[in-house]
């Protein structure tokens, strides 16, 4: 036996050549490997773990890249891309040039389908599946879907389709009882009492639906599962393997605090401790901001509603939902049922505050629309990692919100420019409004140190609903901003020797936009600039623009934001310059 297996894998061709009894040696390396690398370049570290023998056993047993392999979300997929022609580049993972923390087509031929949202998997593979039978094509199509996924509409969707076929379609639910957070619902607690034997098979919802059901077994048992999946290749039609794993499988923190290490940054490969970050003399993340007002707010009124759908932590609705859990619900991985849910409890005066990412409330555009906007419920949506968010890349950026909901009748849409600004329009929105509200804020930190300003113990102020602010004075050219991507202009003009000819407005609302100032802005400066962390095409810009030609205005307009184009992965700074939105680049645009 060669001392190092991995070393000698390049490709799952070269894994087939390996014996039956080398592949446990094999999982062990291939998890030092993602630990080695993850401790050090950061990224989604437990799921990958979980499932090092699964993905072992399906390039062992299938005949990938022939055989298609889907993997919902993606967060899973680190040891598929190192046994798939990518260990060598792997240390690149979600760096700017380097390769995705996803699945991508363009990435690898191995990468059958692109991913980062979860539910999609079955569907697309059974997708596949059908336009094989159609092509005359026999081959193997493979979907591997986790417990937090599969009770996602879409996945029951894509099952309910599925079982009228007779696809080639393997469908294997990684059961570990977690997500991002812990798994909720009615649907967890079922798949808990299959674990447990208390449902008798003839129970069995999924052979209800028409699929052979096997399992649940032991998903980190290489033998238990090569003759599983060795069997199930000669089934017919679609198939269920139920598979129970551990998150975060061989490294010990990481096995007892599933949630912290889903994506811990750096940590001690060897002891697995988390390197600890001073957070004393940082300013609050937004989130905390968003989580830690919502629980004061809440506590004197006793209407306010929290709802998330499967981010509790992310959104830091848990604050709420440690103080009032009675009062705040996640909801699982189901965007369309947290708008419509929150739709429901308006209609009976509840004051609901609907915490989602900005990127995943495209998931439920459809509920914004008509189940929000058209009967004017004034839902407050609180849209967290708005705008670029990094190294999750173009899956995961929040740059669409600020056109896709400013187009929709009824719906207020505002940025706040800072943490404070937050706060104020959380308490504002509490008080009560005619119509639906979209806040969004970005990833990260505010710009004020929470020790010097004590942010959290700032009296409330109203905002005034459509009023924008005048931030600095000027004579020439007038930069409109809209958000946190604002502080860019300030710290900009900081560095000019002669900024007198340039002012600077916030504009928190992109709807309703002040137009009493703006008829101000276009008599008196000569140029106008536009900044906004989302898409130009659609956005803020193309609102200053409209207004302009609207009222026969000629000022030149130059809009900056996000180009049309899909931005991939790097950091916030990196990418911002990519875009022409970071500090030096807006310098550089006020020197000419």
């Amino acid at each position: 036996m060669k001392s190092n297996l991995l070393k000698y894998i390049n490709n799952p061709t070269d894994l087939r050549k390996l014996e039956f009894t080398q592949l446990p040696k094999l999982a062990t390396e291939l998890r030092e490997f993602i630990i080695d690398i993850v401790s050090v370049k950061e990224g989604h570290l437990g799921a990958s773990l979980g499932v090092v023998e699964l993905t072992i056993a399906l390039h062992y047993v299938f005949n990938t890249p022939e055989d298609l392999l889907v993997w919902d979300v993606g967060h899973q997929a680190y040891g598929h891309k190192i046994l798939t022609e990518r260990k060598n580049k792997f240390y690149t993972n979600r760096q700017l040039g380097g390769i995705s923390g996803f699945p991508k087509r363009g990435e690898s031929i191995y990468d059958t389908f692109g991913v980062g949202h979860s539910s999609t998997s079955i569907s697309a593979a059974l997708g596949m599946a059908i336009a094989s039978q159609l092509n005359g094509k026999s081959k193997h199509h493979i979907a591997v879907i986790g417990d937090a996924s599969i009770a996602s509409g879409m996945a029951f969707e894509g099952l309910n389709h599925a079982g009228v076929t007779d696809a080639n379609l393997l469908v294997i639910l990684n059961d570990n009882a977690i997500g991002i957070d812990p798994s909720v619902g009615a649907l967890k607690q079922y798949l808990t009492s299959v674990k447990d034997g208390k449902n008798p098979k003839q129970n069995n919802m999924i052979k209800s639906l028409n699929f052979d059901y096997s399992g649940p077994i032991d998903g980190h048992d290489l033998p238990k599962l090569i003759s599983e999946l060795e069997r199930l290749k000669k089934v017919k039609g679609p198939k269920f393997l139920h598979i129970i794993t551990t998150k975060g499988k061989g490294l010990q923190q990481a096995e007892e605090d599933q949630v912290k290490y889903h994506a811990p940054g750096k940590f001690d490969k060897t002891t697995g401790e988390i390197h600890p970050k001073s957070e004393e003399h940082l300013p609050l993340k937004f989130q905390d901001i968003f989580g830690l007002t919502l629980v004061e707010l809440a506590t004197s009124n006793k209407k306010i509603i929290g709802i998330t759908p499967a981010m509790p932590s992310g959104s830091s609705l848990k604050f709420m939902m440690d103080a009032f859990p009675e009062r705040a619900f996640d909801v699982g991985i189901a965007e369309q049922h947290a708008v419509t849910l929150s739709a429901g409890m308006a209609t009976q005066g509840m004051v609901v505050f609907c915490t989602i990412y900005s990127t995943f409330l495209q998931r439920a555009y459809d509920q914004v629309i008509h189940d929000i906007a058209l009967q004017n419920l004034p839902v407050i949506f609180c849209l967290d990692r708005a705008g670029l968010v990094g190294e999750d890349g173009a899956t995961h950026h929040g740059i669409f919100d600020l056109a896709y909901l400013r187009c929709v009748p009824n719906m207020i849409v505002y940025a706040p420019k800072d943490e404070i600004d937050l706060r104020n329009i959380l308490y504002t929105a509490s008080l009560g409004l005619e119509h639906p509200i979209a806040i969004r804020y970005p990833r990260g930190r505010g710009k004020f140190l929470n020790s010097k300003f004590k942010i959290l113990n700032s009296p409330f102020e109203k905002i005034e609903i459509g009023k924008a602010n005048l931030l600095k004075n000027g004579t020439k050219t007038a930069v409109l901003s809209t958000g946190f991507i604002g502080q860019n202009v300030t710290l900009a003009l900081d560095k000019l020797n002669n900024p007198n000819a340039i002012a600077h407005y916030d504009f928190g609302f992109v709807k309703p936009l002040d137009e009493i100032l703006l008829h101000t802005i276009f008599t008196t400066y000569k140029n106008i600039i536009t900044l906004e962390d989302g898409v130009i095409n659609g956005g803020f810009g193309s609102g200053i623009i409209e207004f302009g030609a609207k009222n026969n205005y000629s000022t030149p307009i130059k809009t900056l934001g996000i180009p049309d184009e899909f931005i991939e992965h790097g950091t916030i700074e990196e990418l911002q310059k990519i875009c022409g939105i970071d500090i030096q680049s807006i310098v550089e645009l006020l020197l000419e």
